[in-house]
């Protein structure tokens, strides 16, 4: 099996599996979409710029999407759009949190919806279902509704994170960037410089411990949040040699020179105690709180969604900034500026859908600037769609650099796979727990680590990933 990316969401990262394809009874009760020009609402016109799929007018499209942290709202907002493009279409959003249990029963009967978000704890395979799905190619080469073609639009990369086995068949709508996170006004009020460098992030440690302040904080389901910074830095500093070791299992990858020199510092950082002391003992979002609302912590490396996660939690005029995380040297193989950043809420179109041909179009209008602009404004979070965050991101300071990010970053931009692929995280917990405690040295993680790796490498049961 060949997988070409994947994305890591925060659910996904403390979950430590890929969700599989689930039998369920219940199916979601819903009226059949259906036309006034088509008793199955499907197509009845040639495709045109304008209605570059050729949904018919007056039809109706089913839309199945994951009630989770993003809700559904932002797909209903498409009935604001759509109409101006095709007369009398209508969205018609079916909110669901259990998908596979309620939606593959419906593959089976041959009757799923017309456009599907196929994320959360129960997403369906994509394996179990690949031949089923329509390959959405013609998506990106479309014109959006600001008439331009939409893969001109959208950050580099996008399309990897939804490609099995060469077939296009999920588009990941939400960019996660991944990056080292502070507080602009404690920064200023003190003086201090965001590190670019592990020696630069070991200045700061020292100069928090003047304060009465540490470097970090991390809390016991979250402790992985380091094993990301730890892969993102030495990817970096590396290289691709780094990544594709990681990703391929290689005998040794965790002994890499840019692994263990991250390590090393790390290690150097908590024997200095420029770690919150009882972190694995900590729920993770109350350790977060330590640092986004107590200021005890200056640093915390998370995904773009830290922001939305604790805005009930954040010290007013936090100004919460991201920065790309830090580099061994000043001339790693890839840029400082160079980020993880992986697109996000997979969306699919069944073949067997009553209106697939409408389900493509909801994805067309999600693209559209308008729809784009939207979600980031209600949301916080950026989409795929590039230049639709202001400049003051809605008021949010971290929209902001993640935009910034994401710019400066260009054609820099990489993602990994294979931790959520072979479901490492929950075992990687135990040792990362114990290493930012203090009770395991940089060489004993190191052990570990490779012995996770090994034993996914070694079981001949496990389809493995394979990364070039």
């Amino acid at each position: 099996m060949t997988i070409r990316a994947g994305s890591l969401d925060r659910r996904t990262l403390l979950r430590g599996a890929i969700a599989t394809a689930a039998m369920g009874s219940f199916a979601v009760a819903c009226g059949s979409p259906s036309s006034d020009d088509s008793d199955d609402g499907g197509p009845k016109n040639k495709g045109s710029e304008k209605n570059p799929f050729g949904v018919a007018k007056n039809s109706k499209i089913e839309a199945a999407i994951f009630d989770g942290g993003y809700g559904t709202d932002y797909v209903e907002y498409v009935n604001k759009v759509i109409g101006a493009q095709i007369a009398g279409t209508k969205v018609q959003v079916k909110p669901v949190v259990d998908i596979a249990p309620e939606l593959q029963p419906r593959f089976v009967g041959g009757n799923p919806p017309d456009l599907i978000d196929n994320s959360g704890e129960d997403q369906i395979g994509f394996l179990g279902i690949l031949d089923q799905l329509e390959e959405l190619d013609d998506v990106l080469e479309a014109k959006n509704y600001e008439g331009k073609k939409i893969a001109d639009t959208i950050y580099p990369g996008v399309k990897d994170p939804g490609t099995f086995k060469d077939k296009f068949v999920a588009l990941n709508y939400v960019m996660t960037v991944y990056g080292v996170w502070y507080s602009k006004t404690l920064f200023e009020e003190n003086s201090w410089t965001p590190p670019k460098t592990w020696d630069e992030a070991l200045d700061l440690g020292q100069k928090a411990k003047k304060k009465g302040k540490y470097l970090f904080v991390h809390g016991k389901e979250a402790a992985t949040y380091y094993s990301t910074l730890l892969m993102d830095s030495a990817i970096k500093e590396g290289g691709d040699e780094v990544r594709l070791a990681l990703e391929n299992l290689e005998k040794d990858c965790w002994s890499h020179p840019a692994i263990q020199g991250v390590l090393k510092v790390m290690e150097t950082m908590v024997k200095e105690k420029m770690f919150v002391p009882g972190g694995s003992g900590t729920q993770f979002q109350k350790a977060q709180a330590i640092w986004s609302n107590d200021q005890k912590a200056l640093l915390y490396p998370s995904g773009g969604w830290i922001e939305n996660e604790m805005k009930d939690a954040t010290k007013k005029d936090f100004q919460m900034t991201g920065i790309p995380e830090m580099t061994l040297t000043d001339k790693p193989k890839m840029p400082y500026e160079s980020l993880r950043a992986a697109a996000g809420e997979p969306f699919i179109v069944p073949k067997q859908g009553k209106n697939a041909a409408g389900g493509k179009e909801v994805l067309r209008a999600m693209l559209s600037e308008k729809a784009a602009a939207n979600f980031s404004r209600t949301k916080l979070a950026p989409t795929i769609v590039k230049g639709t965050v202001p400049a003051d991101g809605y008021g949010s300071s971290a929209l902001v650099s993640q935009t910034k990010m994401l710019e400066a970053a260009g054609e820099n931009i990489f993602n990994y796979l294979f931790v959520v692929a072979y479901g490492m995280n929950t075992d990687q917990l135990v040792p990362w727990n114990s290493f930012l405690s203090g009770d395991l040295d940089a060489k004993g993680l190191t052990r570990a680590l490779q012995k996770i790796s090994d034993k996914v490498r070694e079981d001949d049961s496990v389809d493995k990933i394979e990364v070039s």
